[in-house]
């Protein structure tokens, strides 16, 4: 099954090359380069391995570290930071994609239809590996079952979210790209305008969130508790809302419809609502809830659900944006301008709306000010990578998260998903807590340093963050990689 999808290292390559830039900051004093030489995107990789190194330790780590695990509500903490990276990648990549197109002829697109049809087959493959992966079928790591309930299946995730915006936002430049000029250079408010259909679609998307969810109307809802191992297990439960316009846990449009919609048992039944202080005594960390807790403490919410992603479409656009960039922008010096005053503006604007309260920041709602900040975190550090190795060509320094970056998928199914370490689980002796997992986790981190928390954070960064680099490493020399 995995060597199905194994590519060779040709086809890896031609998702990020680039026409060669000046290497100064003037264009004009250094002489011209020869017509369709490249040079591949060395900090696209690295911040593509940077945020799969990112959810492996926020996942990992998280549970003993609240500080970089998700925000159990409003607020943006690293964890936050995962998703609205990954779509920001992938919709930088995604005009690099289409960039090979010109490079091997003469039109932008030499079959539209062949490159729709490869988009749908991607996306199909995405939503395939996103449910088997977080649907319930494998209970790795720490459970030594698979196999899920059709009637509690999960139907959205990490991998689905990111299918739906690569469908949209990839159709979207199919579209739109016809009608561009084969390697047409051009100024940088111009590119707005040569592409801004992309930009109206990315205003009716604003549009339909906010008018969802500021504009519908949340009833009172009742549930059922579906989990086996709570104590209040089969106890039906009254949520009380009745408004419009809420943000908050449990009267947001957001929740209701994914509730009409999915199904509340197919929603994700550990919520990091579960860690706020009107749930939990031990508040940030994961703890019993309170006999008083309210009624939607107790509830499934999907934090990947059906409003929420469709917001999540404008992370993509922004850094389709960023692509384009790359693309018809030749000079080092007018791309990092042009990518840091924009995170600048999107940090900015993003914080505003947040502390003036008109938007809070949001991640399990993806509101449209978590869009901005975020968006503009991935704008300032894809531009900080770009120069120190694309620029000043210190990529050596950033090795293990290329390497991870090239292998991403693969990484990401084994180490953050927990497969390989459920099957290291698997064999165990005597006690199925008796593995080698366990074994180094207790003796060679918390055990050493008499700590669980820095043990765990330890074990998650040389244990799996960087055995992983070195496995991508290898399979890199290989030329091995796994793409979908």
């Amino acid at each position: 099954m995995f060597m199905a999808d194994i590519k060779d290292d040709q086809t890896h390559q031609q998702a990020l090359i680039v026409d060669q830039e000046p290497q100064g900051h003037g264009a004009e004093s250094q002489p011209p380069q020869k017509e369709g030489t490249q040079k591949r995107v060395d900090s696209l990789d690295i911040f593509r391995g940077l945020t799969v190194a990112l959810m492996i330790l926020v996942d990992d780590a998280g549970g003993e570290w609240p500080m970089i695990n998700h925000a159990p509500w409003n607020g943006c903490n690293l964890a936050d930071f995962v998703m609205p990276f990954f779509l920001f990648i992938v919709g930088m990549a995604i005009p690099l994609a289409l960039k090979v197109a010109v490079i091997r002829t003469d039109s932008r697109i030499p079959d539209p239809l062949m490159a729709v049809r490869k988009v749908i087959f991607r996306t199909l493959k995405l939503l395939f590996w996103g449910i088997l992966l977080q649907g319930g079928y494998s209970h790795a790591p720490d459970e030594l079952s698979y196999g899920v309930d059709m009637r509690r299946i999960r139907w959205c995730g990490i991998l689905q979210r990111i299918a739906l915006a690569y469908l949209v936002v990839a159709l979207l430049e199919i579209a739109t790209k016809t009608s561009q000029t084969k390697n047409r250079s051009i100024g940088q408010f111009s590119i707005c305008r040569l592409y801004c259909w992309q930009w109206v679609v990315g205003a009716c998307v604003l549009i339909i969130y906010l008018s969802v969810l500021y504009g519908t109307y949340v009833p009172d809802w009742q549930f059922t508790a579906q989990n086996p191992e709570s104590p209040d297990f089969g106890k039906h439960f009254i949520v009380k809302c009745g408004v419009r316009g809420k943000l908050s846990p449990p009267c947001n449009a957001v929740g209701y419809v994914d509730r009409k919609v999915l199904g509340i048992n197919h929603l994700y039944h550990h919520p990091a609502w579960r860690r706020s202080k009107a749930c939990t005594a031990k508040s940030p960390y994961e703890g019993p809830l309170l006999e008083n807790a309210p009624p939607w403490c107790h509830a499934p919410f999907e934090p990947e659900g059906i409003l929420s992603s469709i917001s999540a479409i404008l992370s993509t656009i922004f850094g389709v944006h960023f692509g384009h960039v790359l693309v018809h922008i030749k000079n080092h010096a007018d791309r990092l301008k042009h990518w840091v005053s924009l995170g600048f503006a999107l940090l900015t604007l993003g914080l505003l709306l947040h502390f003036t309260n008109a938007i809070p920041l949001n991640k399990q709602l993806y509101t449209f000010s978590y869009v901005c900040v975020t968006s503009g975190a991935a704008a300032l550090v894809f531009s900080s990578f770009y120069a120190l190795v694309d620029i000043i060509n210190m990529k050596f320094l950033f090795m293990p998260f290329k390497w991870i970056g090239m292998n991403a998928m693969l990484v990401y199914v084994m180490a953050a998903e927990g497969i390989f370490a459920g099957f290291i689980n698997g064999w165990y002796y005597g006690d199925p807590r008796n593995t080698l997992i366990h074994w180094i986790q207790k003796h060679v981190f918390i055990g050493v340093w008499h700590s669980k928390r820095v043990g765990m954070l330890l074990y998650v960064i040389f244990a799996e963050i960087l055995f992983w680099a070195v496995v991508a490493g290898i399979l890199h020399r290989l030329k091995i990689y796994w793409k979908l």
